[in-house]
């Protein structure tokens, strides 16, 4: 045999060795599934990616998800499924389809043999509960909630999923005729799939970790708090929203429930009737009846957050706030991002964001008026007063522009974060619980250069997107993510993020009432980014002064 045939024979032997390293056809409780086997470089390991398989059966309107009945043959799960039926960002059409619940799997394969026992994450997507999808956003077929840098970097396996949203996902009549909560039961739909079967896919269906931002967080901490999800999950992230969020529980769920069955010609004399028509009328109309205006709101945007979950008395038997003795042997890791009201706030206030124009004093002054409408003036008085008083006599222009995305991160999502992880430690009996805040500078090139880290601006570095399209990343943001990546990644596979298959850049100290430890995320991760007491003063005056404040009559956001 000659030189050539010798090589041949040796590259052939090498990729049937990296070959089998691969799953190929899997067998699931609905049948049989065939991903796409993808090789990392040339000579690298593989990782096997199985799009669209379907955990549940197209959903009926105003239904609970019910199993698939499953399907003969071998289905090719080789492309993403359409995303849940939803509005468009300009909200003048939709997007979608009903039947969206399916679920996507990244493993990654090494040539030691195909992959066992890994530990599994599984990603909820944000988006108010009005719109996203399980791949995310999509720039030249490279998606956002693409699991492959995340699966490959942490040797873990990640799964994303669909959920219903919008009308379809949480309307409810606040009583048994249309309950809400379907999006919710969905994402324990797709969570109970995964327990079931992510063992024949390499996975440890004894470690499972789910993790989400924004809407998708305040799912994963409702996920926490259900009674459904005994035993289903071993540990919980969430990123920018918690289930104690203003904007995370439904008030008075039937007030709006009447105006999307009023907007679509259903009776709302009695809810059974209104149940009923609504259930039967066209999917779209529903989906487009609501309408989330967010120009010249005379309240803050985050009020307007309406269709969102709901206390039903089953998925949800009581207020949050009561039921975190069903995640006492959850881990936790929940935070912030430094600067995540600033969103909101340029919504609110259109001029945070261009350097030319002023704002007064009086301009700052209703925006906290508009978030502690329910305290009227006195509540108004009190967070305006706490929020100014580090202002000179004459503060610049930054200054004050800077108080209010203070004023809306703190609101909207950190003192209920902060608030959530107390709950969490003094319920916790095995969990253990961690902070943190993100303060990566964002790279938004039109906003001011005082911006930090704004709303999902944290969803690049998890998803390790200066890995995947480094030309459009500096070293430090390759940094970030990789100290990410390694945290979160440990804290899947041993429940401490500095415990683990990645090293980290400094120990996170765990959480702890007492002392408020919690840990500063960017691309300078040192001795002192191990921090303590959060924002304290403010956090107090959210969880503790502002509640006991008295309530004013109720005002109309109409």
């Amino acid at each position: 045999m000659g030189h050539w045939e010798v090589l041949c024979f040796a590259l052939a032997c090498y990729l049937r060795v990296a070959w089998a390293t691969t799953l190929g056809v899997v067998h699931t409780e609905g049948g049989f599934v065939e991903g796409i086997s993808e090789r990392l470089g040339l000579f690298g390991d593989y990782i096997d990616i199985f799009k669209g398989i379907p955990f549940a059966a197209p959903p009926s309107t105003f239904e609970d998800p019910k199993p698939h009945p499953g399907w003969s043959g071998t289905l090719k799960t080789k492309e993403y499924k359409n995303r849940c039926l939803q509005v468009v960002l300009t909200q003048i059409g939709t997007r979608g389809s009903e039947d969206c619940l399916y679920l996507n799997i990244w493993i990654p394969q090494s040539k030691k043999g195909v992959s066992t026992n890994l530990p599994v994450m599984v990603w909820i997507y944000g988006g108010a509960f009005l719109v996203g999808g399980s791949q995310g956003a999509n720039f030249l077929d490279n998606y956002l909630y693409d699991g492959q840098e995340l699966a490959v970097r942490g040797n873990v396996i990640v799964v994303t999923f669909n959920y219903r949203v919008g009308p379809l996902g949480f309307l409810s009549t606040g009583d048994s005729s249309i309950p809400g909560n379907y999006g919710l039961k969905d994402q324990h739909m797709a969570i109970a799939w995964v327990k079931r079967n992510i063992r024949a896919f390499g996975g440890d269906p004894e470690n499972i970790t789910i993790f989400g931002e924004s809407a998708g967080a305040v799912s994963v901490s409702l996920q926490m708090l259900s009674p459904y999800n005994k035993g289903l999950f071993k540990r919980a992230i969430s990123q920018s929203g918690v289930a104690l969020c203003a904007w995370a529980i439904q008030k008075n769920p039937l007030s709006l429930a009447i105006k999307i069955a009023q907007k679509v010609g259903c009776p709302t004399s009695d809810t059974v009737a209104m149940g009923n028509c609504l259930r039967v009328t066209d999917p779209k109309a529903l989906t487009l009846a609501y309408h989330l205006d967010m120009i010249n709101l005379p309240y803050p945007l985050v009020h307007y957050l309406a269709i969102i979950p709901v206390v039903d008395g089953d998925f949800l038997p009581d207020r949050p706030e009561n039921l975190f003795a069903n995640a006492a042997d959850i881990d936790y890791i929940a935070g912030t991002n430094n600067m995540d009201g600033h969103f909101f706030a340029a919504i609110d206030m259109p001029a945070i964001n261009r350097p030319l124009v002023k704002i007064t004093a009086d301009e700052v002054y209703n925006v906290a008026r508009g978030l502690t409408m329910e305290k009227g003036e006195q509540g108004a008085n009190a967070a305006f007063n706490l929020y100014t008083q580090m202002w000179q006599s004459n503060p610049e222009q930054e200054v004050m522009k800077r108080t209010v995305v203070d004023l809306e991160t703190d609101y909207i999502f950190l003192a209920p974060t902060q608030r959530t992880l107390a709950l969490h430690h003094a319920n916790a009996k095995s969990a253990r619980t961690y902070s943190y805040v993100f303060s990566q500078q964002s790279r938004m090139p039109v906003y001011p250069d005082w911006v930090g880290a704004d709303h999902a601006d944290d969803l690049q570095y998890v998803f390790g997107k200066p890995f995947s399209t480094p030309l459009g990343y500096f070293p430090k943001h390759r940094t970030v993510s990789a100290a990410m990546i390694a945290y979160w990644t440990n804290f899947a596979r041993t429940g401490d993020p500095n415990q683990g298959l990645s090293s980290v850049p400094i120990g996170w100290v765990p959480y702890t009432q007492e002392n408020g430890y919690y840990l500063e995320i960017n691309s300078d991760i040192n001795y002192e980014s191990v921090k303590q007491g959060l924002r304290t003063a403010y956090v107090h005056f959210w969880t503790i002064t502002y509640p006991n404040l008295p309530d004013v009559q109720a005002t109309s956001l109409d």
